[in-house]
């Protein structure tokens, strides 16, 4: 797959969607889309966060053929499927593939929220098990960028089976020594974070990521009561011990090669397997 660029900006200028500043387009791309006055990591394409972590023309697309059913007949499923599609160029909301990083041969899974809110379906939980999987038959780190609303609802239970199933593949890594590590990107929310992404031996976050399993109005309705300011944030997961570490942007590249080095050091001089 051809990577996909951002549209160009209709002006010279972006609005800020936290603090509402105006900011010079230019600079705003140059900065890794955030913020120089409040710092907010606004939102990547899955292209832009291939090209600002790995290593330059190292990226290899697999799994691509996979394509999503719709196996409920839910209402409306196929067209908005199909409007998803021709809006972003892409066939699901996880892309998969090998890339390099610093020299180090790596798996990983992006989510783009731009489809379908990066909702977990059928496919986006198969490729999420195979790029699991390849790591273990590859012998490689794998890396998960996650980023999504939850559970597609259009496809019912086979959309949840995937929480299952990908954690298992999460445990198949574990036991076959294959460093996983996840990085929460906003928002990472519902079905996703119940499975594999909660579940990575290393789990990292952008700065102000919406995190949690409930949304905050859901989580309102039920009447949980008053919830500190910085509730479902990855700051508040740090301080509760969910998280490992928040990472600002720049030095997302940077710190991911160190942890594949320090986890993943002793499959680049292992004999491979089978």
């Amino acid at each position: 797959m051809p990577f996909r660029r951002a549209a160009p900006s209709p002006g010279a200028f972006v609005q800020c969607a936290n603090c509402r500043k105006t900011l010079f387009a230019a600079e705003f791309q140059a900065n890794l889309k955030v913020c120089p006055h409040c710092g907010h990591h606004h939102r990547l394409l899955w292209d832009e966060r291939v090209n600002l972590v790995f290593d330059e023309g190292s990226f290899t697309e697999t799994d691509a053929e996979l394509r999503s059913a719709d196996p409920l007949g839910f209402p409306d499923y196929a067209e908005k499927h199909a409007q998803a599609m021709e809006r972003t160029g892409l066939s699901d909301s996880v892309i998969n593939g090998t890339a390099s990083l610093q020299g180090q041969k790596v798996s990983i899974s992006v989510s783009d929220f731009s489809f379908m809110g990066g909702s977990m379906g059928s496919v986006a939980g198969e490729k999420i098990t195979r790029a699991l999987e390849r790591g273990v038959s590859e012998r490689m780190p794998v890396i998960i960028f996650c980023a999504s609303g939850g559970a597609r609802m259009q496809e019912g239970l086979l959309s949840l089976m995937q929480m299952a199933k990908t954690t298992a593949a999460v445990e198949s890594c574990r036991s076959n020594g294959i460093p996983y590590i996840a990085v929460f990107t906003d928002p990472t929310m519902a079905g996703v974070l119940a499975s594999y992404a909660s579940i990575a031996d290393v789990i990292i976050s952008e700065p102000k990521a919406l995190i949690g399993f409930a949304g905050a109005r859901v989580s309102k309705q039920a009447g949980v009561g008053k919830v500190p300011d910085d509730f479902q944030t990855a700051e508040f997961l740090l301080k509760s011990g969910m998280l490992d570490r928040i990472v600002e942007r720049r030095n997302l590249r940077s710190t991911l090669a160190s942890l594949c080095r320090m986890l993943g050091g002793h499959l680049m001089t292992e004999a491979p397997r089978g």
